[in-house]
């Protein structure tokens, strides 16, 4: 088929059908990517592409003619690209977003008459036959086409030059000769019947986000925690001299814990007591006192200005600050006295507190977002986003979302990035794995999910080959978080300090955006509360803690050199390209990432106690490499270099030194002289 250039339409010269239906020849199905028919987008971040698939085909042994078409929200036309042929009826063509927003895009499709008269053409002068009829039906199509033109001038002379002399007598050769001049016949199709163009019966969407939606390095800790005086109450003033710390590891968002007043009313003490003593803080999740809700800043925290003054701070030190949106209330928040109507109540007419029984939670009363004056409430809640975004913030981490309603976030999500495309929305959801894909369908910009408790090399690989290879990866951004402040792994709590540097090598690099609570993870904190429980003993969440952040043993050093290394190859800053090989040892996991010419491969030992050594074997041809010449294989970690030879070569890793190889494969390496060279 000859190639087509993009050609942009009016949204009307493609009416959705325009034969009647039931002579319809083509069908277009099997449209990719499409999120349930349709229903919600897919996601990609500024830059990407989206790769169009569709069967398209008809009866019969006509020639097609198929095109993608796409349209950034609010533009009136469409830009319509060839398609091209993959084989056995798929096709496919790609697009690329260009910046945060809505776009939409569709399929088209129509028999070509010209072309399909040209390949039987050819055919019938192979064998030999008179072709003067053929010619003069050839001549008639392309004098329709010129019809077509008439608006274009030039396009319009030449085809009719081209009906003229094919129309005309003379060899029959020659004229099939000037026929396979590719740009003409392309001109031919391009201004060919579109009225006989049959629409894919939905326009599908993408929603485009900037780069930091896909690639993000997240640090969470509370702010009450970081004045340099034990157990003085840390300040945003306090923060701002820890952002060299956080910055210096190589992270670029700060993830805050709710900061707004902490009610008073059933307040919890320490390790989450029912009562607390006078001076401790409560959980920052109780959310809400008579000084204000959720637009308000703990007042022991500084004021607003001061909020603002931490956020061009951050800046300054290439961090982001994501703030935690918990819709929930204290016994104290102001919403209780102005809207009783918006929470749960006993059939005493008392309120209910939270509950996920058999735990409850004295000191939070949830809201109800299916009441019966709803709208006002998701009104609200959407005027708490847009105060924060107000002030600064284009992250959002929102805790709980599986516990409201879909509607509302597909409402509030899609409503709040109609004026700023640049947010971000992380869901922390650890629920059922449909719920947490309906989340991210629903417009969650990324998703929390079962790293932390995914350690076995099976489970590894099936989970993220699940996530990266199937139809998720079309909808749903995970963020793998080693630890958080609810979540302290029997991993870690028993691998000790190599524990956290395998979790971390994981995290950092099968995953594109990852997150780490600390100090606890760099220090490697994990005593539990009891044992069998994930809770920390002495948990952060109810109680001012003073960290000792000079420890010898701690592990920011390893932390930050992971995350340069995540900086400067690009192959890390993608979930698209995973790709797992085999080892010969249960306890080692190797993967890929790529990026162009950058790949970047891995290998972890999975086993926090013992050294483990196997072979990895590789499949060379899919990496460009040669079975009988090495290849350099440099250890970013380590700063060493291996030359390897053939598809399985040796490893060896002791997790007390270092638990993970983390090479750049170089595959421009040629001889033994060569490898010298780059060293």
């Amino acid at each position: 088929m000859p190639k087509k250039a993009v050609k942009t339409v009016k949204r009307a010269e493609a009416p959705e059908k325009t034969m009647v239906e039931n002579v319809a020849r083509v069908v277009i199905e099997k449209v990719s990517p499409e999120i349930d028919g349709g229903r919600f987008p897919v996601k990609r971040v500024t830059g990407e592409p989206v790769r169009v698939e569709a069967d398209i085909f008809a009866d019969g042994h006509d020639e097609l003619l198929a095109f993608m078409l796409h349209r950034r929200d609010g533009d009136p036309d469409w830009t319509r690209v060839p398609m091209r042929t993959l084989g056995n009826d798929r096709w496919n063509a790609e697009f690329t977003v260009t910046g945060p927003g809505l776009y939409f895009y569709t399929v088209e499709a129509r028999l070509d008459p010209f072309l399909t008269w040209l390949r039987d053409l050819k055919k019938r002068l192979e064998a030999g036959q008179d072709l003067r009829v053929e010619f003069m039906a050839g001549a008639g199509l392309i004098s329709e086409a010129a019809g077509r033109a008439a608006g274009t001038a030039a396009d319009a002379r030449r085809l009719k030059e081209l009906a003229r002399d094919i129309g005309a007598g003379g060899d029959q050769r020659e004229k099939a000769a000037r026929l396979a001049d590719a740009e003409l016949m392309g001109l031919v199709s391009r201004w060919g019947d579109d009225t006989a163009l049959v629409r894919y019966g939905r326009e599908l969407e993408v929603t485009a986000d900037r780069v930091k939606a896909r690639f993000s390095t997240w640090y969470e800790l509370f702010p009450r925690s970081v004045s340099s005086r034990p157990g003085k109450h840390g300040t945003f003033n306090d923060l701002i001299a820890r952002l060299p710390y956080i910055s210096e590891m190589g992270f670029d968002v700060l993830y805050l814990p709710p900061i707004h007043p902490v009610g008073t009313t059933n307040r919890k003490g320490r390790n989450n007591s029912l009562t607390a003593k006078p001076g401790e803080p409560g959980s920052p999740w109780a959310i809400g006192d008579r000084t204000g809700g959720h637009k308000a800043v703990n007042p022991e925290l500084g004021t607003p200005e001061d909020f603002k003054k931490l956020v061009e701070a951050a800046g300054e030190h290439g961090l982001e600050i994501a703030l935690d949106i918990a819709l929930q209330c204290s016994p104290d928040h102001p919403w209780l006295k102005e809207h009783p109507e918006w929470f749960l109540k006993r059939p005493d007419g008392s309120l209910r507190c939270a509950e996920n029984p058999p735990k409850k939670y004295e000191d939070i009363y949830p809201l109800d977002f299916a009441c019966k004056d709803w709208k006002p409430l998701w009104d609200e809640v959407k005027s708490v986003f847009e105060f924060w975004a107000g002030q600064g913030v284009r992250i959002f981490r929102v805790d709980n979302p599986h516990t409201k309603p879909f509607a509302l976030w597909e409402w509030l999500i899609r409503e709040l990035r109609r004026e700023n495309p640049d947010l971000i929305f992380l869901a922390e959801a650890f629920t059922r794995p449909k719920v947490m894909y309906r989340l991210a369908k629903a417009g969650f910009t990324q998703s929390y999910n079962y790293f932390p408790w995914r350690n076995s090399k099976w489970e590894l690989e099936t989970y993220f080959t699940e996530l990266a290879r199937t139809e998720p990866k079309e909808f749903l951004r995970p963020n793998l978080w080693a630890n958080t402040p609810d979540i302290l792994t029997e991993y870690l709590q028993f691998g000790g300090r190599p524990a956290f540097m395998v979790r971390h090598a994981l995290a950092a690099t099968l995953g594109a955006s990852y997150g780490i609570y600390g100090p606890a993870f760099e220090l490697c904190e994990r005593e539990p509360r009891m044992p069998g429980c994930e809770d920390y003993k002495d948990s952060e969440k109810y109680e001012l803690k003073s960290w000792p952040l000079d420890r010898k043993d701690s592990l920011k050093d390893f932390i930050g050199r992971v995350n340069r290394i995540r900086r400067e190859n690009p192959a890390l800053q993608s979930d698209r390209n995973l790709r797992f090989y085999r080892t010969n040892n249960e306890q080692l996991i190797c993967y890929s990432k790529h990026e162009g010419d950058n790949l970047v491969m891995v290998i972890v030992n999975l086993d926090p106690d013992h050294k483990q050594s196997g072979l990895v074997e590789l499949p060379l041809h899919l990496l460009g490499l040669s079975e009988d010449k090495p290849y350099q294989m440099h250890d970013l970690l380590a700063d060493r270099h291996f030359l390897w030879r053939g598809p399985k070569n040796y490893v060896e890793l002791d997790p007390h030194k270092l638990p993970a190889h983390i090479f750049r494969l170089r595959r421009y390496v040629r001889t033994e002289r060569d490898f010298d060279y780059f060293l």
